[in-house]
This record gives structure tokens, C-alpha cells and sequence, in this order.
């Protein structure tokens, strides 16, 4: 079985490590590599997927909407996130899953708020959504722009406040699904200082700068590393119907 990540950029997926040490570790004969696959080139992949040149795929930006649109059939999460992040040739179909959700839950689990009360999700892309449909209690949303933030609520079928850009929300776990921190930004000091948790999408070789500050105060924090281990199970159970090593694929993620 052949299965691969795309996206654009894409050399910096860990989604091979993890896959790779999935795959080993279950005694499954597979593999899984990166495919830097460019904005208006998703075709491609679909046909590798229909002539079974791919037997599946994990989806990362720019192509989750791409994604979404290739899919013979989607599950719930797919639709109400209008985003997909895993195809699958079955039965002569391409069927589209959102897993970024059981990602989130995984993140949030981590720290001990997988019931949290009050969660602040910041961004309103798929990942977003993705965490506004995963979150437990009550959701705010925030955005530079407060249409999106409203827009994410109405499409996720989700009850929730929207609140203006850096709004500080007492106790809340927050999520941080917008880019801020890829080029060494913090997210704004209000809505820090207020959180009883934070999950930052955001990940790399070094912490984000929310992730520190975090870490400095002692703030119950999960990185983007979390979540994508979280999706990353879905998906291989998704792709080979049987049980993920769990530890095996953090090993994996995290270069142990």
C-alpha cells in the first residue's frame, strides 16, 4: 500500500515520521511519503488515487477545500468543516474525512480539558472550524474580520459568541488556528494573560513564542504536535482498518 501527504509547502510534514513508525510498528507492509503538490495541481493527486497509484492521503494547506471537492462521498465532520484532510479509494470511491477534529480533542485531552467550559478559538479556516466542532462548553470565536468569525459558527451548524480581535476571554482554554507564530509573533497579550490553557496549532523546530510564554507561566499548553498526532490515528485506522500504535506515531512526531 502506498498512502503520502500533500500539500505546498510539504517538506516540512512530520506525517511521514509518524505514518513510517505507525506502519512498522503494526507489521503493516506500507509506505508513506511527502508530495509537495502546487495550489492548482490537486488533479494529480486525484488521478493518482482513482488509477490506485495512491491508496490514500492526508491534505494539508492550500488543499483541504480541494480536498473536499474531489470527494465522492464525506463524512459528517468533512461537511460541517467544508474542509477535508484525509482521502480514501474505497469500494471505487474517494471518500473524504476531516480528521483535524479528533485532532483537536487529542490536543485538548493532553492537557486536561477535554471538557473545558469556556474555549476562544482564534481563526476561522479549516482548522478552525475544525476546533470550533471539537471544542466542549461554550465557543467564542475571534477574527481580524468578525463576518468570518460569524460565518464559522453558521457553516459548523456551532452556538457560540464572537468576539473582536484580542478580546480577552476569563479562563478560557485557547486555540490558536491562525498563523500567528510561524514567523515569531505571540499572540496578543490580553488574550494570554486571560487563558487557563492554550493549544497552538503552530508548529516547528523551535517553540512559538505563545508556547514559551506558556511554558515560563506555567500555562497547561499543547503544541500543533499534539494535534497532529491526534488526526494522524484517525487517518491510519482510516487507511488500514486496524488499531494505531499511539506511542509509536509520538515517537515518531517527535523524533524519539
Amino acid at each position: 500500500m502506498r498512502f503520502a501527504v500533500v500539500g505546498h509547502p510539504v517538506s516540512h510534514s512530520r506525517s511521514p515520521a509518524i505514518h513510517t513508525a505507525a506502519f512498522a510498528a503494526a507489521g503493516i507492509d506500507a509506505s508513506y511519503i511527502a508530495v509537495d503538490v502546487p495550489p492548482d495541481g490537486f488533479a494529480t493527486v486525484t488521478d493518482w488515487l482513482r488509477s490506485g497509484e495512491l491508496d490514500g492521503v492526508n491534505v494539508t494547506m492550500p488543499h483541504k477545500a480541494h480536498a473536499r471537492d474531489a470527494a465522492d462521498l464525506a463524512d459528517d465532520a468533512a461537511r460541517r468543516t467544508g474542509a477535508v484532510n484525509t482521502l480514501v479509494r474505497r469500494d471505487g470511491n474517494l471518500e473524504g474525512h476531516n480528521t483535524d477534529i479528533d485532532g483537536v480533542r487529542h490536543a485538548l485531552a493532553s492537557i486536561g480539558a477535554a471538557e473545558a467550559e469556556r474555549v476562544a478559538v482564534l481563526g476561522t479556516g479549516g482548522a478552525a472550524r475544525a476546533a470550533i466542532v471539537a471544542s466542549p462548553g461554550r465557543i467564542a470565536v475571534m477574527a481580524r474580520r468578525t463576518d468570518d468569525a460569524v460565518d464559522a459558527l453558521r457553516t459548523t451548524a456551532t452556538e457560540g459568541d464572537v468576539l473582536e480581535w484580542g478580546t480577552p476571554v476569563d479562563g478560557a482554554v485557547v486555540i490558536n488556528a491562525t498563523p500567528i507564530g510561524m514567523k515569531g509573533e505571540r499572540l496578543p497579550e490580553p488574550i494570554l494573560a486571560s487563558a487557563g490553557a492554550l493549544v497552538d496549532m503552530v508548529y516547528g523546530p523551535e517553540q512559538t513564542p505563545s508556547m514559551a510564554w506558556a511554558s515560563h507561566e506555567g500555562l497547561p499548553a499543547a503544541d500543533g504536535i499534539a494535534m497532529l498526532i491526534g488526526q494522524a490515528v484517525s487517518a491510519f485506522e482510516i487507511f488500514v482498518g486496524v488499531r494505531a500504535p499511539v506511542d509509536a506515531m509520538e515517537r515518531g512526531a517527535r523524533g524519539h
